[in-house]
């Protein structure tokens, strides 16, 4: 079954388990989702570079960070399972900004993570005048050009796959967790497979944050923010269990790491590798890590979420076994 879901239908600038489902599938379906960019804009904008509408209705008290299209609750799934998402096509809208916001020190105390809080930010809006960077999107080109003339290829992808955790009240949209989220990883395109484990009953996915293109590390905060349509399809995996996310790209399989140090990211990354090589090879926990070293790449996803995150990428083909 083929659904469709935009924000008139479900949307939050909020993550909280106690959200009422937008829509209800079962395994094997597929949903085509229409998101907003992460400042909440109209979807459909006047041409030239002009200044943004805003998206509307919008509850300034509650949706105050990303605007996510959802959640949906999938039959079945269960603490303990874990959620297969095939990112089947990622097609970006005709309009993005970009935006030099804020170093990852001044996120931080905007967040709140030295003191461990992980509150709601301040209220997410798009940026103005010249606080911003305003883009003609050509999907069909793969193509984006500024206001200034420059031009740079698109490689599309959604910020934000992910669910709640099980713990009471609102939970902020900004650090990535256990459940996915904010993991802002543009190896995520079309064509992937993301693994999220499942922490309450249905799941609760919710989606948002279109990246119109990012390079690794999101280094000025906000990448090339656009309202996106992508579709994807949902299965429920009971044979696997998982700790943190991991998905399967083009290139290679890829294990993620988050934590407020970068040295610490960087380790939970390649502990999660070493588990994915031992699975898949047979290895011993040592000998996959001494081969981690030659053929597995640590890249940083995103250094302005609070909660730092690398991935770490293992090349498909880059380990074969003799006689195949």
């Amino acid at each position: 079954m083929v659904y469709h879901l935009g924000p008139e239908q479900g949307v939050h600038g909020f993550v909280s388990r106690d959200v009422k489902p937008a829509l209800t599938i079962d395994p094997g379906d597929t949903i085509v989702f229409q998101t907003l960019d992460s400042g909440w804009g109209a979807i459909e904008q006047t041409a030239n570079f002009s200044e943004p509408k805003e998206f509307s209705p919008r509850d300034l008290n509650r949706d105050v960070a990303h605007a996510l299209t959802g959640p949906v609750e999938l039959r079945g799934a269960r603490p303990g399972t874990v959620l297969e998402i095939h990112v089947k096509r990622v097609h970006p809208g005709h309009w993005g900004w970009s935006a030099g916001a804020m170093l990852p020190a001044q996120l931080d105390s905007c967040l709140g993570i030295a003191g461990g809080a992980t509150g709601p930010p301040a209220l997410i809006k798009i940026p103005r005048g010249d606080q911003a960077t305003y883009w003609e999107l050509q999907p069909e080109r793969g193509i984006g050009i500024s206001r200034a003339g420059y031009q740079l290829r698109l490689n599309p992808f959604m910020g934000i796959m992910g669910m709640p955790l099980d713990k009471p009240g609102v939970q902020s949209t900004f650090p990535p967790t256990p459940c996915g989220g904010n993991l802002d990883c543009k190896d995520l395109a079309a064509g992937s497979i993301l693994f999220l484990p499942i922490a309450l009953p249905g799941g609760l996915f919710f989606t948002g944050d279109g990246h119109a293109v990012q390079g690794d590390g999101e280094v000025a905060g906000p990448a090339l923010n656009c309202p996106m349509e992508v579709e994807m399809e949902f299965f429920l995996r009971t044979d696997l269990t998982l700790a943190l996310p991991r998905a399967r790209t083009a290139e290679g399989w890829l294990t993620f790491g988050f934590h407020s140090s970068l040295d610490e990211a960087a380790a939970i990354a390649t502990v999660e590798m070493v588990k994915l090589m031992t699975e898949q090879y047979g290895l011993s926990s040592k000998e996959a890590l001494s081969l981690a070293s030659l053929i597995v790449h640590l890249r940083v996803t995103q250094m302005v979420n609070g909660v730092r995150g690398v991935h770490a990428v293992l090349p498909h083909g880059a380990l074969k076994p003799l006689g195949g």
